[in-house]
């Protein structure tokens, strides 16, 4: 049987969970549609989404359309979960992106559209909520066509929106506006289309339509939209045959050699870790040993214990998983979200698609008899979502952790009540600042010489690099010249080094070349053991090269830069006068304006750190007429005093205190790679 792996998405609030509950209702999945009010859905399992109505973890279940095993991703649409979003979009064959048809078009509604056709993502757009009060299908596909994409398609007509009796009827052969939209739309993607259609527009039959349909929309160059009511039931059918019809089921060769990616980790009873994974080629059995690659990088290999699959709604033990489908695996000990699995890796999902979390807080434990606990849950939580980025300050006993809004930190924060028992403070928001090199810098230390007391020579070139292009590493030196592992150790303590620059914020968007390279080989006294005191180890190198790493970064000199979001503000006509102004003393700039009827449209540019405060005054400056969107749009230099961030120890930039604590914390450990004394330690 063939398998489609569909992911639901939407702004919060659009539906998208309840359309779920529907269509595996209409599957004969469940014989009671769930109410996300109540609490009752299948997707919404968490006790804070239960108590909150928003979906905070993607859930996976699935149901039979046709002769097809449609595995459904319910999706978090709150904006602070993003990151969950990011890592089901590399699973996906295809994506039913939910509108609103009171609210219509939302930021995180464009947002996700952008990204699902930057991806190529075969996408549906369904117009939820025609029953409501307020609803207007056709000023929605006004807005799903300016806002989302011009290559949108209305499959049905509305009757009776605004009450419970609305329904939706699907457009046929004989609707002549219909086929001459749809025309229009595929014609502008396929030239042949077009030439049949300049010689004669009749001459193009609706099967040869409907066909083509189906090709552009798996090759993600137009949108299907399909609308009706998630709550009653209307238009979900059509919804339903337009995703039998419509999206592409590719499976995948279940004998080519298995490769899968790994999207979402969870914990089981009894504390295991279960890895739920998109098998994309090959076929797993229990107990076969697969490979676990990371960042291009095998890592492991770990034995598979337990397999289920997700059937008809219920997660199933089997024997085996095949390509194609979705699993929980279980027996991975070491693996991490975004590892992929099998001999022929491939991504799943891991290059970013969203901005990254551009705020911070603090954590610490109310009782300082839970502080391990608080470590070992926020640990675990960082497991399930990486883009929490813990940052552990072990002489202050505190944790920061990386965010993308104020909701994810009241989850984080009853998360560790509910599920841990641990009660935690959080400190104000901060915003995540970073730092980009401002020069070239190099330095280098070798073995013996003016004071480094650890059997290593490292030379380090650091320099600038393109916008947004991350950390680059690269080698000047042969790699036979020493041990593999010491240039591993090198490069991954770059890399961890960077996470604290000259003011301790990130470091990103440089090169670092290794210049200089050199150790003493495995020695022994005479007919002796290996005597590590004489011979170098990876710690030589890792505890060398955090120094080698500032004293090339002071020289290069960095710049602080602060996330900036770009903002849309649409305003009534009237309070354009007094708004923009306001917006200046808010610290936002507007870039351009212009007028939309009675109403004027303002975008323009706010540092992350205000946006905050413009959604306090926005309701006063406004009348609560104001709609304001904002994303992330990118980094620029900091105005004025630059922000410091406390660093944690040990601290290379101070070579004295870092020498002394590296020295204290080797001992105490027992830890032959101390450093050798051969001058001023």
């Amino acid at each position: 049987m063939q398998s489609l792996n569909l992911g639901i998405l939407a702004h919060v609030d659009a539906g998208k969970t309840s359309l779920t509950e529907r269509l595996l209702y209409a599957a004969g999945v469940i014989d009671r549609v769930g109410s996300v009010d109540a609490g009752s859905t299948t997707t919404d399992t968490l006790a804070l989404e239960k108590q909150r109505g928003i979906t905070i973890k993607s859930a996976v279940v699935s149901f039979t359309l046709g002769g097809t095993t449609v595995n459904l991703v319910d999706t978090p649409g709150h904006p602070d979960f993003i990151a969950e979003v990011e890592r089901v979009l590399g699973v996906l064959d295809g994506a039913v992106l939910v509108v609103s048809a009171v609210e219509g078009v939302q930021p995180q509604t464009r947002v996700l559209m952008r990204t699902l056709r930057r991806l190529r993502i075969p996408t549906l757009i369904f117009v939820n909520k025609l029953d409501r009060r307020g609803a207007d299908l056709a000023r929605t596909l006004d807005a799903v066509a300016g806002r989302l994409t011009p290559d949108a398609v209305p499959m049905v007509a509305a009757v009776g929106e605004g009450g419970r009796a609305a329904r939706t009827v699907p457009y046929t052969a004989a609707d002549g506006a219909f086929t001459a939209r749809l025309l229009d739309v595929l014609a502008a993607h396929d030239d042949r289309l077009l030439a049949a259609y300049v010689d004669d527009e009749s001459a193009v039959p609706y099967g040869r339509l409907r066909g083509e349909l189906a090709v552009q929309t798996g090759r993600a160059l137009v949108h299907p939209v399909y609308a009706g009511s998630a709550v009653t039931g209307a238009g979900v059918d059509a919804l339903a045959a337009g995703v039998a019809e419509l999206l592409p089921a590719p499976g995948g060769d279940p004998r080519g050699p298995v490769a899968g990616g790994v999207f979402k980790i969870e914990r089981g009873a009894a504390g295991e870790k279960v890895a739920y994974v998109r098998l994309s080629s090959g076929t797993v059995r229990l107990r076969d040993r697969l490979p676990v690659h990371r960042e291009g990088a095998l890592v492991a290999e770990e034995k598979v214990t337990a397999i289920a699959v997700f059937d008809d709604g219920v997660l199933t033990p089997r024997d085996e998983v095949t390509a194609g489908r979705i699993a929980t695996l279980r027996g991975l000990t070491g693996v991490r979200i975004g590892d992929t699995l099998g001999e022929a890796p491939e991504p799943a999902g891991g290059d970013r698609q969203f901005p990254p979390p551009t705020l911070e807080t603090v954590v610490a434990a109310r009782n300082a008899a839970d502080r391990a606990a608080l470590h070992a849950a926020l640990g675990l939580l960082a497991e399930q979502d990486p883009l929490i980025d813990l940052r552990r300050d072990a002489a202050a006993g505190e944790i920061a952790v990386s965010l993308y809004g104020e909701v994810q930190k009241e989850v984080i924060e009853a998360t560790l009540a509910a599920e841990f028992g641990v009660a935690a403070e959080f400190r104000e928001t901060t915003t995540l600042h970073i730092e980009r090199v401002a020069g070239t810098g190099s330095a280098f230390e070798v073995i013996k010489k003016d004071g480094n007391p650890f059997l290593a020579t490292v030379g380090l070139r650091i320099e600038p690099a393109p916008a947004g292009s991350g950390v680059e590493l690269r080698r000047e030196v042969e790699l036979g010249s020493m041990p593999y592992s010491f240039f591993t150790a090198v490069e991954e303590t770059v890399t961890e080094t960077l996470e604290q620059g000259l003011h301790g914020w990130r470091v990103t968007d440089c090169v670092v070349t290794v210049t200089h390279s050199g150790y003493s080989a495995r020695q022994s006294h005479s007919h002796a053991v290996f005597d590590k005191s004489m011979s170098s180890t990876s710690g030589d190198f890792r505890h060398l090269t955090p120094l080698v790493l500032a004293a090339a970064l002071r020289q290069a000199g960095t710049v602080v830069h602060q996330p900036v979001h770009r903002f849309r503000l649409e305003i009534p006509a009237a309070l354009l006068g007094t708004v923009l102004p306001a917006l200046t003393r808010l610290g936002a700039v507007p870039r351009t304006s212009a007028a939309h009827g009675d109403s004027f449209l303002l975008e323009g540019d706010i540092p992350a750190a205000l946006v905050h405060g413009l959604e306090l005054r926005l309701p006063t400056l406004t009348s609560g007429e104001g709609v304001l969107e904002s994303a992330f749009d990118r980094y620029e230099p900091v105005r004025g005093a630059v922000p410091q961030r406390a660093r944690t120890e040990p601290d290379p930039l101070h070579r004295k205190e870092y020498l002394l604590q590296v020295q204290r914390r080797l001992s105490g450990l027992g830890d032959s790679a101390a450093p050798h004394r051969t001058g001023n330690a």
